[in-house]
């Protein structure tokens, strides 16, 4: 799981629109198709390089958003075959496609897919405390205060997430392209905490979850919801392999996302010890998530 305030989460005006100086796109007979993974890789790939190499070849992604990278981020790019593009010393993006620009803030990077049009990656990771799940649900961690009601959800996923989501909307509003987002949220997604999930006792209350909102009220798409509507039947966790389901001290969740905005979702996995992708045995606390994606002419 393991970025403070801010309120207003609405995307840039249009005069921010193709700043980073984008892009004449040739005409395309045909659609251009991507395949995008996010995968956390737990606190400088913990667990080995060599693991998390073998779950990205697993999702045989054409581009990567990696959370909790570190200092493993050079030798995994070089163990691939990869280009790196550093965000931070924390979130790194890996790329075969060429790459043509990085955005201001350094949230994302714009590559050119097959037949010469821009992609514009983005990947964040948003700030993992308080963690509201654990707040609603009496679980210590960090200084979160214990809290019962939506509204006091909302409120403190604001107070922690909030300026990281106005930074990445802002960033995302400087590239007039078709746009991929991938990240670890540290937040659940309000597609999943619904009022059929509270009364099923999956969760304990309905929520409608900020962030995840305000990037679906910028035009983003969910792509696992996209492909499984249904919370219900497709609960689609990636927090967490490493605890039972029924372990008093967690909540099994799914934080781990990849949104569109301009592109078809054809399919999405999740990879990990018990998946879509089986990858055992498993390097990180997040299972990963893999796209296929089409960009139509």
């Amino acid at each position: 799981m393991s970025s403070s305030s801010g309120n207003n989460w609405k995307l840039a005006g249009a005069a921010a629109l193709g700043a980073v100086g984008l892009l004449a796109t040739p005409a395309a007979a045909q659609s251009a198709q991507v395949k995008v993974m996010s995968l956390n890789v737990w606190l400088d790939c913990k667990d080995g390089v060599d693991g998390i190499a073998e779950v990205i070849r697993a999702g045989n992604p054409d581009v990567v958003g990696l959370q909790e990278i570190g200092s493993c981020a050079e030798p995994l790019s070089q163990k691939l075959g990869y280009q790196l593009v550093r965000q931070n010393e924390w979130k790194s993006m890996l790329t075969r496609l060429p790459v043509e620009s990085v955005t201001p803030a350094r949230h994302g990077m714009v590559v050119r897919l097959s037949d010469g049009r821009p992609l514009a990656v983005f990947n964040a990771h948003l700030y993992h405390s308080p963690y509201q799940p654990y707040q609603l649900l009496g679980i210590p961690y960090g200084d979160g205060v214990f809290i019962k009601t939506e509204a006091e959800a909302q409120e403190q996923s604001r107070l922690a997430r909030g300026a990281d989501v106005q930074s990445v909307l802002e960033d995302m509003a400087t590239v007039d392209a078709p746009k991929v987002l991938t990240g670890d949220f540290n937040e659940p997604s309000h597609l999943d905490w619904t009022q059929r999930a509270a009364e099923s006792g999956r969760h304990p209350i309905k929520v409608e979850w900020p962030a995840s909102k305000a990037f679906e009220q910028a035009g983003l798409k969910d792509a696992y919801r996209v492909v499984y509507p249904d919370e219900m039947a497709h609960p689609g966790n990636t927090w967490t392999p490493r605890t039972a389901a029924d372990d008093p001290k967690d909540h099994h969740d799914r934080l781990d996302f990849i949104m569109v905005d301009g592109l078809q979702v054809r399919d999405v996995k999740v990879v990990g010890p018990d998946a879509d992708i089986v990858v055992t045995p498993y390097p990180t606390d997040h299972r990963g998530v893999v796209a296929e994606l089409t960009v139509s002419p």
